[in-house]
């Protein structure tokens, strides 16, 4: 009978540890509930470009549109004629950079995640928070990140 308890022990204790490693290896899967593995740490900007880097002339912005700058993490819109937005480029959902601005909205390639060029809100998930703003200036005709 010891056999038999010691055989029914490893395989009870082998199937815990499998289930253990299935469930960590499962786990945060990237989605948006605001999890640690979505978002910068603390103390760290969202954007990897350096302070007062010159990202664009504004003639290079449409009116109703952007433009992605994917080295500088970073999408700048202009909403209304000669209004100026920033927001970070990495998408809420699960960290793809955006792909494209149209049509009033910042799109994600990766899910279809859509946000609206005058705020970054959510305009379709499944992105469930808006993309963060980043800080610029306009400096005669250069867009600048501070």
């Amino acid at each position: 009978m010891t056999h038999e308890t010691t055989r029914r022990t490893v395989l009870l204790a082998t199937g815990a540890t499998g289930a253990a490693a299935l469930v960590a290896a499962c786990g945060g899967g990237g989605d948006d509930n605001g999890s640690a593995s979505t978002s910068s740490p603390a103390g760290q900007d969202a954007t990897s470009a350096p302070a007062g880097q010159v990202l664009a002339n504004i003639d290079e912005i449409p009116v109703g549109g952007g433009k992605i700058f994917k080295d500088e993490e970073v999408v700048v819109t202009q909403p209304e004629q000669g209004q100026f937005k920033a927001f970070s480029a990495i998408c809420t959902h699960q960290r793809c950079t955006v792909g494209a601005v149209s049509d009033g909205t910042i799109n994600c390639p990766c899910h279809g995640s859509r946000f609206q060029i005058a705020d970054g809100a959510v305009a379709q998930g499944p992105a469930t928070r808006p993309l963060p703003a980043e800080q610029i200036t306009v400096e005669g005709n250069a867009i600048r990140l501070t």
